[in-house]
């Protein structure tokens, strides 16, 4: 069973902390995820194996944890996380993201004392430049007037894409402001990746401000990079930061 504690908003928030050496390693997931997925287990199993201490949690809306999803947004689920991190860790972290939990990760470099950062697919402002890009003038009157539009899914059921998300969003975007990261950072993108296209992952390299910042594309990976090579990667990304 995981733990949970009392998240901003009144949501219980569940986590699972493996304690161990070193910086505790951060799994942040994406959206609509949650800390079930393969490379959070799988992850959490290695730094076990590793006697390193290991964090992954549920955003409010996901998973294990409290809260409706369409109730959420990119501001809320940052808080969420910084709760649980705050709570269930003492010093520096390393933030491991996918995907969406890349462009939290990105929001919480700048408000906790972070290791390394590891970005899995990082999607940072995709309500943005994803939804809100793609979205045709009658889908954004949609969404502005009746508070939200439904989207299909190429993983499971149709979701809800809220108005509040889209502003919310706006308000938490790290590609049009500094984003200084005196840390280790390795990005990992996959060349198939249907979600997240390959200009996301050159644009955050390019935009991060740091000594040591790499990007490796892995080919014929997509977006879940969750096949054995590619956990294999990731592995390797976080014993060289931490």
């Amino acid at each position: 069973m995981p733990s949970t504690i009392e998240g901003p908003r009144g949501d219980r928030l569940a986590y699972a902390h493996t304690p161990g050496q070193g910086p505790c390693i951060v799994f942040l997931s994406g959206y609509r995820s949650d800390m079930e997925g393969t490379k959070a287990v799988h992850l959490e199993a290695w730094a076990k194996a590793q006697g390193r201490a290991f964090l992954r949690l549920d955003y409010a809306g996901h998973g294990q944890s409290g809260g409706v999803f369409e109730e959420g947004c990119i501001g809320d689920w940052a808080a969420d996380a910084e709760a649980v991190i705050r709570h269930a860790t003492d010093g520096p972290v390393v933030l491991v993201g996918s995907s969406m939990g890349g462009w939290i990760a990105c929001i919480l470099s700048q408000r906790l004392e972070v290791a390394g950062f590891i970005g899995i697919a990082a999607a940072p402002d995709f309500t943005e430049d994803g939804f809100w890009a793609g979205f045709s003038e009658a889908e954004r009157r949609t969404v502005m007037e009746q508070g939200g539009i439904e989207q299909p899914s190429a993983y499971e059921d149709p979701y809800i894409v809220t108005r509040k998300l889209i502003e919310d969003g706006r308000e938490n975007l790290v590609l049009r402001k500094p984003l200084p990261m005196p840390w280790p950072v390795r990005l990992l993108q996959g060349t198939e990746d249907e979600a997240v296209r390959r200009e996301t992952a050159l644009a955050l390299l390019d935009h991060i401000d740091g000594p040591d910042v790499r990007l490796t594309f892995v080919k014929g990976a997509d977006h879940r990079f969750s096949t054995p090579e590619c956990l294999a990667f990731v592995e390797v990304a976080i014993a060289d930061i931490a």
